[in-house]
């Protein structure tokens, strides 16, 4: 393990300090660790250096607005190697909150999300990109319980 100094303002600090206290950290070294690997990951994540990654695509839309539904739904569809789940909320009675968790190539995965969240009438939309290692496996499954030959599908490996 490497040890280094760091040197801050009094405002940084203080601010570090809050953090620290309002997740729980009872050391700074602990919660500079947590930190650092989270920008790291994310940084990764974006780079598309990870090929594969797990995600979670949030957005509100307007289920009101012409054809929106629909071109959600085809473009989840047209995607259906990518979803894992879908979870569809109503939070009135113009306004739905839809969740999907996907798994897939990081740039498949981005431009899923990017493809959805434009899409006139939905209001909010982010996807999360989980720090999580993702393989690509392609090995033989009994067919009987497939119904299918052997095929390419990803695993989380840490």
């Amino acid at each position: 393990m490497q040890r280094f100094t760091v040197t801050v303002d009094d405002d940084l600090s203080a601010q570090f300090d809050r953090f620290m206290a309002e997740h729980g950290y009872t050391n700074r070294s602990e919660a500079f660790r947590d930190l650092l690997r989270d920008r790291l990951e994310r940084d990764r994540l974006a780079s598309s250096a990870a090929p594969a990654c797990v995600g979670c695509l949030t957005y509100v839309y307007d289920h009101e607005q012409r054809e929106l539904a629909r071109r959600l739904v085809r473009a989840q569809h047209a995607h259906h190697d990518l979803s894992l789940a879908t979870l569809h909320i109503h939070l009135d009675h113009d306004t739905c909150l839809e969740t999907v968790v996907l798994r897939g190539p990081t740039a498949t995965v981005t431009d899923f999300a990017k493809e959805v969240t434009t899409q006139r009438g939905v209001r909010h939309g982010h996807l999360w990109l989980v720090p999580v290692e993702v393989g690509v496996d392609d090995h033989a499954h009994d067919e009987a319980a497939t119904g299918g030959p052997p095929h390419l599908h990803y695993h989380p490996t840490s």
